[in-house]
């Protein structure tokens, strides 16, 4: 086991196992950020021109039809940023999509309504079945793996994915970006690379109580390549042709729609905020803000002794993060104790359930190699 070590330019450190640190301490998020993405990422004049001969593309398919594209939006900064640059920078005509999988916040619903009335778009929302959400959430807490996150991104992307497919809409955008994204969380943090269908349906079987009849999920090997290569669906993130930064992005929306700023990224659901901020680090010893605050250290966006402060402590107080707990037991069907105890059951990894990781890794290395994935992926 390494010793323990951090990033002289980042807060990343050993908790990411696979991190590699030069003779000054730099560690490999650094200089692949200045390596392999600041050299491609091109958010001026040349940038500009990209996006709206994109724009123009999406319109010409898009002709004769109600939407010419499709977009998810949880309410969150970086999707209600990119909506708003879809319609008002782009001029598109995007179905706005929203999977309520049981968890948001108020503060996001709101600025849901508030962005669909302002920009004067059309919003289709999912419902998940809670019945069936709630049993894999269960089970996913009782399989003891880090990523906690997973049953909530299944539903998500499946659905949205889903209905892309079926109503034949070939344009997807997104919100991710390099500008708050470009370390991208290893796997050991709980960042499973995609939808693994065989690795849901391991744990479900093991630890599930009802079936899924009617839960989506759409396996990370058909939505990558049977829907991108054979049906010709397109993933377009706009945030990464456009400047984009947080906190002016934040004014702008507050401005011009009412838009209310969450205090971290991925606040805007319940459950993954108390995952972040809980159980996380306290079950695993991970922070997945390293990475968010690594991220805006190399934007230029945070000084690394800003986050070294905010590191120092958790976003939510102890209070807050009691009163979630009790919330996310009672929701989930659950006493405090049982959760309490799935708490401290002994932690396992991906690698104790089946599941198709070494091919989905053989995909992930072409997409590095392609330049089509330009962050450490691992």
């Amino acid at each position: 086991m390494q010793p323990y070590q951090i990033c002289t330019k980042t807060i990343v450190d050993t908790t990411d196992p696979s991190i590699v640190f030069d003779e000054q301490g730099i560690s490999d998020y650094y200089h692949n950020f200045h390596q392999n993405i600041l050299p491609n990422w091109h958010t001026d004049e040349r940038g500009h021109t990209e996006l709206m001969q994109i724009a123009e593309n999406i319109k010409k398919a898009g002709k004769g039809k109600d939407f010419d594209c499709i977009m998810g939006l949880s309410g969150g900064l970086d999707s209600s940023y990119a909506a708003y640059i879809a319609k008002e920078v782009m001029g598109l005509r995007p179905l706005i999509f929203h999977v309520d999988a049981g968890w948001n916040t108020q503060q996001a619903v709101g600025n849901i309504e508030k962005l669909i009335n302002g920009l004067g778009l059309d919003l289709f929302t999912d419902v998940v079945n809670w019945e069936e959400m709630k049993d894999l959430q269960v089970a996913f807490l009782r399989s003891q793996i880090p990523d906690q996150d997973m049953p909530q991104d299944g539903a998500f992307f499946s659905s949205l994915y889903r209905f892309a497919r079926k109503y034949r809409i070939k344009h997807v955008l997104t919100g991710a970006n390099y500008s708050t994204e470009c370390c991208r969380e290893p796997e050991t943090w709980g960042a499973y690379p995609g939808i693994d269908k065989t690795l849901f349906h391991d744990i479900h079987k093991r630890f599930g109580k009802r079936p899924l009849n009617t839960f989506p999920l759409v396996d990370i090997l058909t939505y990558k390549i049977i829907y991108r290569y054979v049906y010709g669906m397109k993933v377009i993130k706009p945030l990464n042709l456009v400047p984009y930064i947080k906190k002016d992005a934040e004014a702008l929306l507050a401005s011009k729609f009412g838009w209310q700023p969450f205090q971290h990224k991925h606040h805007e659901s319940r459950f993954t905020r108390f995952y972040e901020d809980y159980w996380m680090p306290r079950k695993f010893g991970y922070h997945k803000r390293r990475a968010h605050f690594s991220s805006l250290i190399l934007t230029g966006q945070m000084t690394r002794e800003e986050a070294l402060q905010r590191i120092s402590k958790p976003e939510l107080s102890e209070q807050i993060l009691q009163q979630e707990f009790e919330y996310v037991a009672n929701k989930l069907d659950l006493t405090v104790e049982e959760l309490q105890a799935i708490f401290e059951g002994e932690n396992k990894t991906y690698h104790d359930y089946k599941n198709k990781r070494k091919l989905i890794g053989l995909g992930s290395t072409m997409m590095t190699i392609l330049g089509l994935e330009k962050r450490l992926f691992r």
